[in-house]
């Protein structure tokens, strides 16, 4: 199957774009940031007819939007604190994402909380309520059951059939539960930013916003250093934790989340994720999350930044001594920190509302993860706030606000029903011609990236030993997804580069394929 028509972005298509953005007409909006709620939001606006650029300094998902938990939550946190209005909402957008517009993305995701010593009866009761008040929640969004099958008690050898690598000292069973799993945050993205392309949007990597109005924007090609205006009807400024410094009177509170990587054999097969109870916490949880290319991902923290923003934030020892603290709590043989491959850290973009003279913040950790539209003085729209599972009502509810700020000609959001490129109904999935770890990442697009491998059997050659993917993966990034340099294929369409060892060894055969891709242009 061909990618869907008007979809694929390549270095060609982001020079016209560019051109034709700077020197050509004015457009009805333009959408600063493209990561996960920038990328939604110039969907919604292209999806109701509008005309749309989208720009980043960066890359696709370069912020935040690659460094989460790859989770798609329904809400029990939120649930379990009050937040009915939040908990709901989540569990609505975490539906959409499984059922209608990526249930090639998103999976249902089976977790472990083991009944260690350190885990009251009380604590365990506590915990067996929300995971049944979840289930609730899920019924109350009309996920089907056939998506996300119910919570239960484990006995002790169901427990260690799933995670064999937990201490059996004291160990009474287990809770399982059910959640959302991407397969990945930065591929949501690039589905995102591609279907936003299908529609019309002008999709702009490396280009950079200087400065906002509410008419348009002075930006940058970070690739040439050439400087340009870009004039729009209406501005959504969609910058995550760089919000606040392209519009006055944005408070952003960074939260830090660490996340480790270790590689399969430290924890032997795990054929569900883990909850690790944080000893003193109630609520909180180190989670074990096995991914498809076999590492495994422990997280994660939340602790507040203060100072200026990193372009990447470095995850801190501190942070990676607490992951693995919690997480030899509940293991046979111990993690140490040779075994930790490598390590990530994201910055959550919550909204600062707290007094300017208040003697003491609150903690990261109690801040709403609620978003906020706020629209400044000038007349720019600022989305902040929320987090990856929303987006989707993120962005609505941003271009909401900019149709009504400036009577753009647009209807309502189409987004909760609209398919994203690779999408398809399961047993259609499931009938696809090509491995299932290539569709969970392709979804309808798997046969055509198998087909470059067919007609290239160099192709077909993982990028480097012992790592599923191939080099056919990492040309179609580069021909299809936008991939402009080594950095884009590694860091964010194939994600090899979260082990360092693992990015240093297949930097070689990533250079040779961009310059067949260029050869091809």
């Amino acid at each position: 199957m061909t990618p869907l028509s008007g979809s694929s972005l390549s270095p060609a298509r982001r020079a016209r774009d560019l051109t034709d953005s700077v020197h050509g007409h004015t457009v009805d909006v333009l959408v600063v940031g493209l990561g996960v709620t920038g990328a939604g939001a110039a969907l919604d606006a292209a999806a109701r007819g509008l005309r749309v650029v989208a720009v980043d300094a960066h890359d696709l998902a370069f912020g935040t939007s690659r460094f989460s938990s790859k989770l798609v939550h329904g809400g029990l946190r939120y649930l379990a604190s009050g937040r009915l209005d939040v908990a709901h909402e989540s569990a609505v957008e975490r539906g959409i994402l499984m059922e209608r517009t990526a249930p090639h993305l998103v999976h249902a995701q089976p977790f472990v909380l083991p009944l260690t010593p350190l885990v009251s009866r009380g604590q365990a009761a506590l915990a067996r309520a929300g995971f049944h008040a979840g289930d609730t929640l899920r019924l109350a969004a009309r996920t089907a059951r056939a998506t996300l099958p119910a919570p239960r008690r484990l006995s002790v050898v169901e427990t260690r059939h799933l995670a064999p690598a937990l201490r059996l000292d004291g160990l009474r069973g287990g809770l399982l539960s059910w959640d959302g799993r991407l397969t990945d945050d930065a591929r949501l993205v690039t589905a995102l930013a591609r279907t936003a392309a299908a529609h019309g949007a002008r999709v702009l990597t490396r280009v950079r916003a200087l400065e906002l109005t509410a008419t348009g924007a002075r930006v940058r090609d970070e690739l040439t250093g050439e400087e340009g205006e870009i004039r729009a009807r209406a501005v959504v400024n969609a910058a995550g934790v760089w919000a606040g410094g392209l519009v006055d009177g944005v408070r952003i509170r960074p939260s830090r989340g660490t996340h480790l990587v270790l590689r399969p054999e430290s924890l032997g097969p795990l054929t569900a994720g883990l909850h690790i109870p944080v000893p003193g916490e109630t609520n909180r949880f180190v989670l074990v999350l096995p991914q498809d290319d076999g590492r495994v991902y422990v997280g994660l923290t939340d602790e507040p930044v203060d100072g200026d923003i990193p372009d990447v934030t470095e995850p801190p020892e501190t942070d990676i001594g607490f992951l693995l603290d919690v997480l030899c709590s509940v293991l046979h043989v111990p993690v140490h920190r040779d075994d930790v491959v490598g390590a990530f850290a994201g910055l959550r973009p919550l909204l600062d509302t707290t007094p300017e003279d208040a003697d003491a913040p609150p903690r990261t950790a109690d801040i709403s993860r609620r978003h906020a539209v706020l629209t400044s003085s000038e007349g720019v729209v600022t989305v902040v706030g929320g987090k990856l599972t929303t987006y989707r009502r993120m962005a609505e509810d941003a271009v909401d606000a900019a149709v009504r700020l400036r009577g753009l000609p647009a209807g309502p959001s189409r987004t909760a029903s609209l398919p994203l490129v690779g999408a398809a109904p399961p047993h259609v999935l499931a009938g696809l011609p090509a491995p299932r770890r290539l569709v969970r990442r392709h979804g309808t697009e798997a046969p055509a990236v198998l087909a470059l491998a067919e007609r290239d059997p160099r192709l077909a050659e993982p990028l480097l030993p012992g790592h599923p993917v191939t080099a056919a993966e990492a040309l179609w990034a580069v021909l299809h997804e936008g991939a402009l340099d080594e950095d884009d294929v590694l860091d964010r369409r194939t994600r090899i580069g979260l082990v360092p060892s693992d990015r240093t060894a297949a930097q070689e055969a990533v250079r040779a394929l961009l310059a067949d891709a260029a050869a091809r242009d």
